[in-house]
């Protein structure tokens, strides 16, 4: 019932493999306690329904809630939508998106941060079957006004401004603010034609989403006596599209323990890097606690260790990075 992204064979993968079957495939953003995931998944068992959700707490909330009530038509993905957009659901695939009550970011410098921006309009064309479509359920007014013109200028969708389903407006959120006297929004999205490449008629994103890459586990050997302590600055590390921050050093009996955030395109990881003895040397690299995805910014994230660890007199005797 949860995806273990970095366990599944191919990318995206298809349905079935989600699933154990075939059906029309729904993908809902931000679940939160998966309530209305429950009562979704209840009313149509034919649905396939993939929940993406960056909260922990949440997760953990929603996955027992479903098999507390036995629902086995919902698959739980704890990290970001526009991820499980782009890795778990093959092009041409996806009947509908829900989106209840999504974060505003109302401050202007954090917009760069909403979920419902031209760029992801333009890429869930690609993903949505034809006819298919978005519900956006708000009580941000602004934020609703933001979402119709940023699908607008895809020129991709059809928009229908309407009243909330009864059943959107029993989710935790929903429950909250009605009881708060909020109004709210609603808004439906049917995909009308898809974005595609200049010059061609095939389905494909307008600007390709790099792969995720099966790199073999990022780390370099070295020689040189393992530091007594090991200092490394807060300061963020540039990676193409995005930035790595040291986060905290801890120290363990075989070295160092380094928790270190990653964001880049569409994904966020917080991840441990080491600095520990081995049979062939100082090891410097990525642990396989949490089963990270290997990707660039998590090999350029090891390359900023390692040359921190240069500056301490250590020297790289092999480099798999």
């Amino acid at each position: 019932m949860l995806v273990r992204p970095a366990l599944l064979p191919l990318w995206p993968p298809r349905v079935k493999d989600l699933f154990g079957r075939e059906g029309p495939l729904v993908l809902e953003v931000g679940f939160g306690d998966g309530r209305f995931t429950a009562e979704l998944a209840k009313a149509h068992p034919e649905w396939l329904i993939l929940g993406a959700e960056v909260s922990a707490a949440s997760v953990l909330r929603a996955y027992r809630r479903l098999k507390r009530e036995g629902i086995g038509n919902v698959r739980l993905y704890h990290g970001q939508g526009p991820f499980a957009l782009r890795n778990l659901v093959p092009p041409g695939s996806l009947r509908r998106v829900i989106v209840n009550f999504p974060d505003p970011w109302p401050k202007k410098r954090h917009q760069a941060k909403r979920l419902l921006r031209e760029d992801f309009f333009r890429k869930l064309s690609t993903r949505l079957v034809e006819g298919g479509d978005l519900l956006l359920t708000t009580d941000h007014e602004e934020y609703f006004r933001f979402a119709l013109e940023e699908a607008a200028k895809t020129g991709l969708y059809r928009v229908e401004v309407r009243d909330p389903p009864e059943a959107h407006l029993r989710t935790k959120y929903a429950l909250k603010w009605k009881a708060a006297g909020r109004t709210f929004f609603h808004a439906v999205f049917t995909k009308v034609a898809v974005a595609l490449p200049e010059g061609q008629t095939r389905l494909a994103d307008p600007t390709p989403w790099p792969p995720i890459r099966r790199y073999e586990v990022a780390h370099a050997l070295l020689r040189g006596e393992l530091p007594k302590e090991l200092t490394l600055a807060k300061a963020p590390v540039a990676i193409p599209g995005g930035v790595a921050v040291f986060l905290e050093v801890a120290r363990g009996e075989e070295g160092f323990y380094v928790l270190t955030h990653v964001e880049e395109e569409d994904l966020t990881q917080d991840l441990l890097l080491e600095v520990r003895r081995s049979a062939h040397g100082l090891y410097a690299g990525v642990s396989r606690f949490g089963s990270p995805l290997i990707t660039e910014g998590v090999k350029e994230a090891v390359r900023a260790l390692v040359r921190e660890l240069g500056g301490v007199g250590l020297e790289v005797v092999q480099d798999h990075t």
